[in-house]
Protein backbone atom coordinates (compact mmCIF):
# COMPACT_ATOMS: atom_id res chain seq x y z
CA UNK A 1 0.00 0.00 0.00
CA UNK A 2 1.28 3.60 -0.60
CA UNK A 3 1.85 5.88 2.11
CA UNK A 4 -0.93 7.98 3.04
CA UNK A 5 1.48 11.23 3.00
CA UNK A 6 2.25 10.22 -0.39
CA UNK A 7 -1.63 9.95 -1.54
CA UNK A 8 -2.66 13.21 0.01
CA UNK A 9 0.01 14.93 -1.71
CA UNK A 10 -1.31 14.09 -5.00
CA UNK A 11 -4.37 14.43 -4.43
CA UNK A 12 -3.56 17.83 -3.71
CA UNK A 13 -1.24 18.41 -6.47
CA UNK A 14 -3.79 16.92 -8.60
CA UNK A 15 -6.76 18.89 -7.30
CA UNK A 16 -4.45 22.18 -7.72
CA UNK A 17 -4.03 20.74 -11.88
CA UNK A 18 -7.36 20.05 -12.62
CA UNK A 19 -10.78 22.02 -11.84
CA UNK A 20 -9.00 24.68 -9.63
CA UNK A 21 -5.96 25.28 -12.05
CA UNK A 22 -8.29 25.03 -15.10
CA UNK A 23 -6.69 21.78 -16.26
CA UNK A 24 -7.00 20.17 -19.72
CA UNK A 25 -10.33 18.67 -20.49
CA UNK A 26 -10.41 15.04 -21.55
CA UNK A 27 -12.63 13.16 -23.63
CA UNK A 28 -15.83 11.70 -22.02
CA UNK A 29 -15.42 8.91 -20.10
CA UNK A 30 -18.99 8.29 -20.47
CA UNK A 31 -21.84 10.11 -22.33
CA UNK A 32 -21.98 13.52 -20.95
CA UNK A 33 -19.74 13.55 -18.43
CA UNK A 34 -16.92 16.53 -18.12
CA UNK A 35 -13.56 15.11 -17.34
CA UNK A 36 -10.48 16.35 -16.00
CA UNK A 37 -7.39 14.47 -15.17
CA UNK A 38 -3.61 14.46 -13.81
CA UNK A 39 -0.82 12.59 -14.10
CA UNK A 40 2.21 11.90 -12.75
CA UNK A 41 4.58 8.97 -12.86
CA UNK A 42 2.53 5.58 -11.40
CA UNK A 43 0.03 7.96 -9.92
CA UNK A 44 -3.50 9.03 -11.90
CA UNK A 45 -6.18 11.27 -11.03
CA UNK A 46 -9.56 11.45 -12.63
CA UNK A 47 -12.57 13.88 -12.01
CA UNK A 48 -15.43 12.79 -14.12
CA UNK A 49 -18.73 14.73 -13.46
CA UNK A 50 -22.38 15.35 -14.97
CA UNK A 51 -24.37 18.98 -14.51
CA UNK A 52 -23.67 22.47 -14.59
CA UNK A 53 -25.34 24.44 -11.86
CA UNK A 54 -26.62 21.54 -10.57
CA UNK A 55 -23.58 18.89 -10.50
CA UNK A 56 -22.92 15.00 -9.35
CA UNK A 57 -19.12 13.78 -9.54
CA UNK A 58 -16.90 11.44 -8.70
CA UNK A 59 -12.84 11.32 -8.11
CA UNK A 60 -10.67 8.72 -8.33
CA UNK A 61 -6.73 8.07 -8.02
CA UNK A 62 -4.94 4.83 -9.52
CA UNK A 63 -1.66 4.02 -8.52
CA UNK A 64 0.78 1.69 -11.08
CA UNK A 65 -2.81 0.75 -12.45
CA UNK A 66 -4.89 0.12 -9.40
CA UNK A 67 -7.69 2.07 -8.02
CA UNK A 68 -6.57 3.39 -4.56
CA UNK A 69 -8.93 6.38 -3.30
CA UNK A 70 -12.09 7.98 -4.49
CA UNK A 71 -14.38 10.35 -3.52
CA UNK A 72 -18.10 11.62 -4.35
CA UNK A 73 -19.93 14.63 -4.40
CA UNK A 74 -23.36 16.25 -5.23
CA UNK A 75 -23.12 20.38 -5.33
CA UNK A 76 -26.19 22.99 -6.45
CA UNK A 77 -27.23 26.11 -6.37
CA UNK A 78 -29.68 26.86 -3.97
CA UNK A 79 -30.80 30.30 -4.27
CA UNK A 80 -29.93 31.71 -8.14
CA UNK A 81 -31.28 35.03 -6.74
CA UNK A 82 -28.10 35.30 -4.71
CA UNK A 83 -25.51 33.78 -6.82
CA UNK A 84 -24.86 31.46 -10.02
CA UNK A 85 -22.75 28.95 -11.34
CA UNK A 86 -20.03 31.31 -12.78
CA UNK A 87 -19.96 33.85 -9.34
CA UNK A 88 -20.12 30.16 -7.37
CA UNK A 89 -17.30 28.74 -9.21
CA UNK A 90 -15.09 32.03 -9.07
CA UNK A 91 -15.63 31.41 -4.92
CA UNK A 92 -14.29 27.74 -4.76
CA UNK A 93 -11.12 28.15 -6.80
CA UNK A 94 -10.19 30.87 -4.98
CA UNK A 95 -11.01 29.18 -1.67
CA UNK A 96 -9.76 25.98 -2.70
CA UNK A 97 -6.25 27.63 -4.29
CA UNK A 98 -5.82 29.47 -1.05
CA UNK A 99 -6.42 25.60 0.79
CA UNK A 100 -3.92 23.82 -1.35
CA UNK A 101 -1.22 26.46 -0.95
CA UNK A 102 -1.69 27.27 2.41
CA UNK A 103 -2.63 24.61 3.78
CA UNK A 104 -1.03 21.61 1.30
CA UNK A 105 -4.75 19.99 2.59
CA UNK A 106 -8.17 19.20 0.73
CA UNK A 107 -10.27 18.63 3.55
CA UNK A 108 -12.52 21.35 5.46
CA UNK A 109 -11.31 23.04 7.76
CA UNK A 110 -11.93 26.36 5.86
CA UNK A 111 -13.48 29.69 5.79
CA UNK A 112 -12.76 32.29 3.25
CA UNK A 113 -14.25 35.57 2.03
CA UNK A 114 -15.11 36.63 -1.30
CA UNK A 115 -16.25 39.74 -3.22
CA UNK A 116 -19.17 37.01 -3.83
CA UNK A 117 -19.25 35.48 -0.76
CA UNK A 118 -18.27 33.41 1.91
CA UNK A 119 -17.07 29.86 1.10
CA UNK A 120 -16.76 27.67 4.46
CA UNK A 121 -15.86 23.87 4.20
CA UNK A 122 -15.96 21.60 7.31
CA UNK A 123 -15.70 17.88 7.25
CA UNK A 124 -14.86 14.94 9.52
CA UNK A 125 -12.28 12.14 9.11
CA UNK A 126 -8.70 12.17 6.90
CA UNK A 127 -7.64 10.89 3.28
CA UNK A 128 -8.46 7.50 4.46
CA UNK A 129 -12.01 7.92 4.73
CA UNK A 130 -14.29 10.88 5.31
CA UNK A 131 -17.22 13.22 5.13
CA UNK A 132 -17.92 17.01 4.46
CA UNK A 133 -19.78 20.11 3.34
CA UNK A 134 -18.98 22.77 1.03
CA UNK A 135 -21.21 25.60 1.26
CA UNK A 136 -21.43 29.81 -0.35
CA UNK A 137 -23.14 32.22 2.07
CA UNK A 138 -24.22 35.31 0.40
CA UNK A 139 -25.77 38.03 2.49
CA UNK A 140 -25.79 35.97 5.54
CA UNK A 141 -27.69 33.30 3.30
CA UNK A 142 -26.57 30.33 2.48
CA UNK A 143 -26.81 30.39 -1.67
CA UNK A 144 -24.75 26.91 -2.60
CA UNK A 145 -24.28 23.33 -1.27
CA UNK A 146 -21.95 20.64 -2.16
CA UNK A 147 -21.74 17.07 -0.01
CA UNK A 148 -18.83 14.76 -0.43
CA UNK A 149 -17.70 11.42 1.17
CA UNK A 150 -14.91 8.79 0.28
CA UNK A 151 -11.82 7.80 1.19
CA UNK A 152 -9.25 4.75 0.59
CA UNK A 153 -10.66 1.35 -1.74
CA UNK A 154 -9.68 -1.61 -0.49
CA UNK A 155 -9.18 -4.89 -2.19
Amino acid sequence: MVGIAELTDFIVEAKASTYVGDGAKLAACRPGSHDIGHQRGPWRYLDSYFGGTDFAGQEAVWHDGKPCWAMNYFGRIIRPELIDARRAGAVIKAALQTMYREKRHFLGGMEYQHAYGCYIDSSRGATEHFSGRETIFVDGEEAYELDYRGGLIVP
